[in-house]
């Protein structure tokens, strides 16, 4: 008895489609990690004290190595959903803070929230490299929400 070469096409495109939600889980964990490690080694080796609105945006970062690594390995499309509270969260406070980088208020005190303590390559503040490290892990659990949907 043969099957029909659609129902043995089946099983390798899910196969295909879990495989593009860890590689999506892999990159955002990688780019999770490096933001975790760059915003420790500003504080512990720079010696940079974090604002108020730096502190949120940790919050909203240092649980996604974790998340995205167990996601990774384990291949459980459905921690997009854990994650993107965070990413989005992260992304609006990053926002935020990068505005008010660029708009500082007159009653804002020295060593505040707008204050730029160090920008990267001279153009790149710290809030505006959260910005783009919540970004992309946005992105990859959209990737991730968009190959699951029709799994």
């Amino acid at each position: 008895m043969s099957t029909h070469p659609l129902r043995r096409a089946l099983p390798r495109s899910l196969a295909v489609r879990r495989g593009r939600s860890a590689a999506f889980f892999v990159a955002a964990f990688v780019v999770a990690s490096v933001a975790t490690a760059g915003s420790l080694y500003y504080s512990e080796v720079m010696n940079l004290l974090p604002c108020e609105l730096c502190w949120y945006q940790r919050i909203a970062m240092y649980p996604l190595p974790l998340i995205l690594g167990y996601a990774a390995l384990t291949r459980s499309s459905g921690l997009y959903r854990l994650v993107l509270p965070f990413s989005v969260t992260g992304l609006a406070a990053s926002s935020f803070h990068s505005w008010l980088q660029l708009n500082p208020s007159a009653n804002c005190s020295v060593g505040g929230c707008s204050t730029v303590q160090y920008e990267f390559a001279g153009v790149l503040s710290i809030p505006n490299q959260a910005g783009i490290a919540f970004t992309l892990v946005t992105l990859a659990m959209l990737g991730v929400w968009w190959t699951s949907r029709s799994a």
